[in-house]
């Protein structure tokens, strides 16, 4: 269990649970600036994947169900739930295509196309995908790397 938690950790090396979560800003899949400041007040998925992941695409449907199901619930401070989605494709049509086949109905999708050299994945220390970060509204990490009913559960403890 203790080499789980150690290798979960490791896979967000430059943020950690109680850390700010450090700003960006990248382009959207429709082209426009998109920085993680924009989302202060809202509970943040900062989701980090790819649509070449396998891990990823088998994961993308428990993101989704969490987006279902709390992006319309008040959560404390009566903010919304947000999942930004930041892509280490290099090609926009693949990515796109894989937004599309998964469901990824949100429109916050960013990325800069440089696959592994992604800056916000290198400014976040991302070494494998899937990888995310649960930041609260005031922009503090409160979660790395939540999977599945983990991720469900920590949505849970920040409802009204």
């Amino acid at each position: 269990m203790m080499l789980a938690v150690a290798t979960m950790m490791a896979n967000a090396q430059n943020v950690k649970v109680g850390d700010m979560a450090p700003d960006f800003t990248q382009t959207s899949i429709n082209g426009e600036q998109m920085s993680l400041s924009q989302f202060r007040g809202m509970v943040v998925l900062l989701d980090f994947w790819a649509s070449w992941c396998g891990p990823c695409r088998r994961e993308n449907p428990n993101v989704v169900a969490v987006y279902e199901k709390y992006k319309g619930q008040k959560l404390k401070n009566g903010k919304k739930f947000v999942v930004l989605n930041v892509s280490l494709d290099t090609d926009k049509n693949k990515w796109a295509a894989a937004i599309e086949a998964d469901h990824l109905s949100w429109n916050t999708h960013v990325s800069d196309l440089q696959g592994w050299n992604n800056a916000v994945a290198k400014q976040y220390g991302i070494t494998s995908v899937p990888t995310n970060v649960l930041i609260d509204d005031k922009g503090v990490v409160v979660a790395v790397n939540l999977r599945g009913e983990a991720l469900d559960a920590a949505l849970k403890k920040l409802r009204k």
